[in-house]
């Protein structure tokens, strides 16, 4: 069981990104449910609750599904080595280690959050570290996707550091730049560039189209716009938002046009890629009319509260998340390359989650039951999926090929 657990860098970071998924979000179920239905138990967390959701999700999750697949596709993309067994294991160890002490700072010993973000970025430069070298070690070629997704996870490291340095220091404007670096400097450039990179490819293939457009001027727009959003946030200009916000929906919409959103559809594991990217537009958009209220509006009153931010994080990232997850989890198992109607009907949940999520900011009156309501359909959702596919992470390959 170890060596097949081992064999491939996806296995072992898939399995701490699933894990993780549940974890962090049945301890935000416990921390809604105590909070709106049951408040006589509420606990007094030592990390108040939305930074700690936002560690547990942004630095906590993500980069176990990011490294999952990116350790796997660096060497293809590059026509390089595999990267070694000693360089993503490690990796995993610490990362694991993080987010297990997280879990135990949060109901035992405060210090021991530290250590959790000390013990994740030491596990977060190891696996930079190795696709540094996959990046360095192969020939000259395009390598525009990669040297731009390991800028990204470089900021994301960084947005570790800082959010680390304000657990030391308590110190607010760390905290607000660690959110935003995380967000808008590592996170959606990575998945912007995935999508860029491999929705094409998978499209062309699945629907047997001889090309599909990948123009990148889309792209370089989407990454600009990013980091305009984050520091326009960072130094509080919310009613300036839209000049990052119109340009980068109109970008992401465009490519869903131009990649065939409607033709996905012939295909449900296509579909759902499709799906999550223009769940991505369909956010900035969200982002942009909220912006241009409060210009319009002398900066009174944010309509959408943090609608916009669910569309983006729930609609696209955690679509686009499981999506690709699944993939990989099936190309590199062995096992049909299709889902069937029950998971069909997972990633139907998932955009519900979004809609439940996205409600409960725009009626703020039923908002508590709305949050319950998102947080228990999205574990309704995720946990077949992890009982489903997690078996595969230690389990040889089902056609007998190694990996």
């Amino acid at each position: 069981m170890l060596k097949s657990f081992i064999a491939a860098p996806h296995r072992v970071m898939f399995f701490g990104g699933a894990v993780q998924t549940l974890l962090a979000m049945s301890w935000w179920l416990f921390e809604l449910g105590t909070r709106y239905l049951l408040p006589q138990y509420s606990v007094s967390w030592p990390l108040f609750p939305t930074a700690a959701h936002i560690w547990l999700l942004l630095f906590g999750m993500l980069p176990f599904f990011f490294f999952g697949f990116l350790m796997t596709t660096f060497p293809r993309w590059m026509a390089g080595n595999e990267i070694p067994v000693q360089r993503y294991v490690p990796a995993f160890v610490f990362m694991f280690a993080g987010v297990s002490l997280f879990y135990a700072g949060l109901f035992l010993a405060p210090v021991l959050l530290i250590l959790a973000s000390a013990s994740m970025l030491v596990g977060w430069g190891g696996g930079l570290y190795a696709l540094w070298r996959v990046l360095r070690d192969t020939r000259p070629s395009d390598k525009r996707h990669t040297s731009v997704l390991l800028a990204a996870f470089s900021i994301g490291w960084l947005a570790l550091a800082v959010f680390l340095y304000w657990q030391v220091t308590g110190r607010h404007e760390a905290l607000q730049l660690a959110l935003r670096a995380g967000l808008w400097g590592f996170v959606l450039p990575v998945f912007a560039t995935v999508a860029h990179r491999m929705i094409p490819f998978f499209t062309s293939s699945a629907l047997q189209q001889k090309e599909v457009p990948r123009p990148f001027w889309p792209w370089w727009t989407m990454l600009a716009a990013s980091l305009v959003h984050g520091l326009l946030e960072f130094f509080s200009l919310p009613a300036w938002l839209w000049l990052a916000d119109l340009p980068l929906a109109f970008a992401a919409l465009k490519l869903s046009w131009l990649w065939g959103f409607r033709r996905s559809f012939k295909n449900p594991l296509l579909a759902v890629l499709h799906v999550g990217f223009v769940w991505l537009g369909i956010a900035m958009l969200l982002y942009a009319v909220q912006s241009l209220w409060l210009l319009t509006h002398d900066g009174t009153g944010f309509i959408l509260g943090l609608a916009p931010l669910h569309a983006l994080t729930i609609g696209c990232y955690a679509t686009l998340m499981i999506g690709m997850g699944t993939r990989v989890t099936l190309g590199h198992s062995g096992l049909p390359f299709a889902i069937d109607t029950p998971v069909q009907l997972m990633f139907a949940g998932i955009q519900l989650t979004a809609l439940l999520r996205i409600a409960a900011d725009l009626l703020p009156a039923q908002s508590g039951w709305l949050y319950l309501a998102a947080t228990l359909l999205w574990l309704a959702c995720f946990g077949p999926w992890v009982w489903r596919y997690l078996p595969a992470y230690w389990r040889p390959r089902a056609d007998g090929q190694p990996g």
